[in-house]
């Protein structure tokens, strides 16, 4: 096979090769987008690397000097990585259980994203307790996330708004945005409104 034959390299084999040879610096997400040929679920590729390859790239979850959207992998060497062992089945409980909806920003899949209008939302699972922190991927610790989040999230947990809080802020939203989430509330509890009608 030619080199002008042969395929092109995907954002994952691009990425390893770069922080391979850029061992013990620094990088920023933007240059990493960039190497990834600006794919946008560049940052699943860097975990994939990570979790699934075992090459130990630290992000500001690792070391407190590492700021958010840094990047360093400090040794060539991967320990023993995870495999991807979520079932088909785990997956659709998982997405099911938590309505097709991102469990961070409440992102719906197949609608556009809230933060970044340019792309429909795209959900993944997402482990609440990190699988290099000990989790597992027992649909307990599984969760649906959104492309978008789960390029920033690395090992990060949201707590859910209380009731009282989430009250505040409907109750500090316009009325349009009020008769919206009214709106939302009765389409995903048409049971609920069908007995408050009668």
């Amino acid at each position: 096979m030619t080199q002008s034959s042969r395929p092109p390299k995907g954002a994952k084999a691009l990425l390893r090769a770069h922080f391979l040879s850029n061992i013990g610096r620094v990088m920023e997400s933007e240059e990493l987008r960039v190497v990834a040929c600006n794919q946008s679920e560049w940052a699943r590729r860097v975990r994939e690397l990570r979790n699934e390859e075992g090459y130990q790239i630290l992000t500001h979850n690792d070391r407190s000097e590492l700021k958010p959207g840094q990047y360093l992998l400090e040794t060539p060497k991967p320990i023993p990585a995870f495999s991807r062992n979520i079932s088909k089945e785990t997956r659709a409980f998982v997405l099911d259980r938590n309505g097709f909806t991102c469990q961070m920003c409440g992102a719906v899949a197949g609608e556009p994203h809230p933060y970044d209008s340019t792309r429909k939302t795209r959900l993944h699972l997402g482990h609440v307790i990190d699988k290099t922190m000990g989790g597992t991927d027992d649909p307990a610790n599984l969760r649906a996330i959104c492309s978008v989040c789960n390029e920033g999230a690395s090992n990060a947990t949201l707590t859910r708004p209380d009731l009282q809080k989430l009250l505040i802020q409907v109750r500090r939203a316009t009325a349009q945005d009020q008769l919206e989430v009214l709106r939302w509330l009765l389409k995903k509890f048409p049971k609920e409104s069908a007995k408050s009608a009668s």
